[in-house]
């Protein structure tokens, strides 16, 4: 080779190799063993279609950004951990450069002696700068872990500590109003119900489960008086506590066996208040064997493909616009802790992109109780119709609102009982 291409040739390789760029520093190791390693989002999501492709790709030289997830289920339970993971793919989708990763089943059941703090470190040592923990159960051990890292963001999904004054200037909470979703949800259940018996399947009981339970029983008794036109007092509505938001064996009740109790019992509707799928599955068994039960499950938009014939609904959590939102604004330097507690788009209560509860009607409705459903969910989602006026009384008959009064949000968010009508405890024993 002549001196002159032998020199084109080493130019060329200089370059190759500049463009390329030095290899990144490994993240260090973490001081303790990991519970579990973070999991990067596998190329598509369990059950769901992906999201769509970003509509901007990152600037050329941009930092990727990792956020990180503490999940308390399985990331493909059908319900509310399968709603929080799709909505980090929405994030991924459409904030560019942001990358997820996750580590999910942190519960007791599944990894005994495992703390919130732990496991954030895990994520933090992988690269994370935003973590978002999805249980109203990690309250605790996530102001621990955004106190250890007040460089990292952190978001509670459900609690309250920017309300109460206990939270870092690093902490945000988000929640949405489901409780306009469980009212569409009762509402479908009576309209259904051949019986007038309606079963709630609850997960444990603090003041999101009771508020969620009343907002159901309310959207209930108002379509069954009002719309339907039955006597007060003839509608049955019981609610059973399983302990926790998904069965854990030897600790909770089995709610596949309370789900087949309230069948036994005479109830035709199974509404779910927890993370799982067991109301429709058992509903589909019993209709399978020449019973007629409807359910109406929760938490994830899909769920009804369980069993499309026997489901009235799905009311579900859409996360990930405000999640973009909120990474975003952290990645910008534009971070603030509050607490949000988010309702449907008026408009369009099933716009992926900027409504935070959506409902979608189940195959099971007939064409005429989907038509007046569609009229109560205008109503209620537009504030026409406010469910929580008075009068109304708690289940040990003192008064929760005087007549012609409307809750406000806090009498709402810290529900201290029941409400007359309901049969089933206010209080964990």
């Amino acid at each position: 080779m002549s001196p002159i291409r032998l020199l084109t040739a080493l130019i060329a390789m200089m370059l190759a190799v500049a463009a390329c760029g030095a290899p990144s520093a490994p993240a260090e190791a973490p001081t303790s063993a990991p519970a579990e390693a973070p999991t990067s989002a596998p190329a598509e999501a369990p059950t769901s279609a992906p999201a769509e492709a970003p509509t901007s790709a990152p600037e050329p030289g941009a930092e990727e950004y990792i956020f990180g997830m503490v999940l308390v289920g399985p990331i493909n339970d059908g319900g509310w951990n399968q709603a929080h993971y799709d909505a980090a793919r929405y994030v991924e989708a459409n904030v560019p450069g942001t990358r997820f990763i996750y580590i999910d089943k942190v519960n007791p059941a599944d990894k005994p002696n495992v703390t919130v703090p732990q496991v954030v470190d895990e994520l933090v040592a992988q690269g994370a700068r935003f973590i978002i923990t999805n249980s109203a159960e990690f309250v605790d051990g996530t102001l621990e872990a955004a106190a250890a890292h007040p460089d990292v963001f952190f978001l509670h999904a459900s609690g309250d500590s920017v309300l109460k004054g206990e939270a870092p200037a690093n902490l945000t909470n988000l929640m949405g109003r489901m409780e306009l979703g469980k009212q569409i949800a009762g509402c479908a259940a009576a309209l259904q119900s051949s019986t007038g018996r309606l079963s709630y399947l609850g997960a444990l009981i603090d003041p999101e489960t009771r508020r969620l339970v009343n907002s159901t029983y309310l959207g209930a008794k108002h379509c069954w008086e009002q719309v339907r036109g039955q006597p007060a007092g003839s509608l049955s509505f019981e609610v059973v506590w399983i302990g926790f938001w998904f069965n854990i064996p030897g600790v909770t009740l089995d709610p596949t066996r309370v789900a087949t109790d309230f069948i036994n019992a005479g109830s035709d509707v199974i509404i779910s208040g927890i993370d799982t799928t067991e109301a429709i599955v058992e509903a589909n068994k019993a209709t399978a064997a020449g019973k007629t039960i409807w359910a109406v499950p929760y938490d994830f938009k899909g769920a009804c493909a369980v069993a499309e014939s026997v489901c009235l609904g799905v009311p579900y959590f859409n996360w990930g616009p405000s999640y973009a939102r909120i990474i975003g604004d952290a990645r910008a330097g534009t971070f603030t802790s509050q607490w949000e507690w988010l309702g449907p788009d008026a408009a369009d209560m099933n716009n992926p992109d900027t409504s935070m509860i959506g409902f979608v009607p189940g195959a099971g409705l007939t064409a005429e109780n989907a038509a007046a459903l569609a009229t109560f969910s205008q109503q209620v989602v537009s504030g026409e119709l406010n469910l929580f006026t008075g009068p109304l009384n708690y289940q040990n008959g003192s008064e929760y609102l005087a007549a012609g009064a409307v809750a406000s949000d806090e009498q709402i968010w810290y529900t201290e009982q029941l409400l007359e009508g309901i049969v089933g405890e206010s209080a964990a024993e």
